[in-house]
């Protein structure tokens, strides 16, 4: 509960100072985030800087993927972190701006819904994501990707599982935001859900990661963009 609380609290800061995002960028305290966060942080600063570059970002769910493999494109980079949240990319959004990357796929939001964030917190904070990219590289193309469906039959991950409704609710408000803001929404949810709602069990073992052709469903949906 003290640490829901005090990442709520750096959240609130966040949103105050939105309008000022252009000036200042603010840092979440480390300790809040794990060893392998900043094990993942350290490495990509010191990877060297390249152009035409394709970033995926986001949590586990874009960690575990081969994306240089599955497209077969040098150029694609993975900047996933098991684990993440929006505030901790919010926390290394600067590493990814200031190599001026051609594209960012990101993809965020689950595990703040299973903290107990609210929705409006996630959408706000993908929002200061995009800003921040915009700002510091302009010319970069953003895709917002929806977050991803969940399915509670496995009896695995019950903070993520149980959060079907707000994970849509998020869903629509970047859909929503995409025809205002400077990204490209993509959805993503729809190629994984199943007439149940959940997310069909051919993509995942635990109900929230993904298997091998879960992976080929969501190349099928980015595939053109990335292109």
């Amino acid at each position: 509960m003290k640490i829901r609380f005090v990442i709520g609290c750096v959240f609130g800061l966040f949103f105050a100072f939105m309008a000022q995002a252009q000036q200042v960028k603010y840092h979440i305290p480390d300790s809040l985030f794990s060893t392998y966060y900043h094990q993942r942080v350290a490495l990509f600063k010191v990877l060297p800087k390249t152009s035409k570059d394709i970033i995926m970002l986001g949590n586990s769910i874009t960690d575990g993927g081969e994306w240089a493999e599955m497209f077969q494109n040098p150029h694609i980079k993975n900047r996933g972190i098991s684990g993440d949240i929006s505030a901790g990319v919010l926390n290394r959004i600067d590493e990814v701006a200031e190599r001026k990357p051609a594209k960012v796929f990101l993809l965020i939001g689950t595990n703040d819904l299973a903290r107990g964030i609210s929705p409006d917190s996630v959408v706000k904070n993908i929002r200061q994501i995009v800003a921040i990219l915009h700002e510091t590289s302009p010319k970069t193309q953003v895709f917002v990707q929806s977050i991803f469906p969940v399915n509670e039959s496995f009896k695995k991950f019950g903070g993520h599982t149980s959060k079907k409704a707000e994970i849509i609710q998020v869903n629509q408000s970047l859909k929503n935001l995409s025809d205002s803001l400077p990204f490209v929404y993509l959805d993503v949810y729809t190629s994984l859900v199943d007439e149940t709602g959940r997310i069909n069990p051919k993509f995942t073992n635990d109900g929230l990661h993904l298997l091998g052709e879960g992976y080929l469903a969501w190349k099928k949906v980015i595939e053109k963009y990335l292109n």
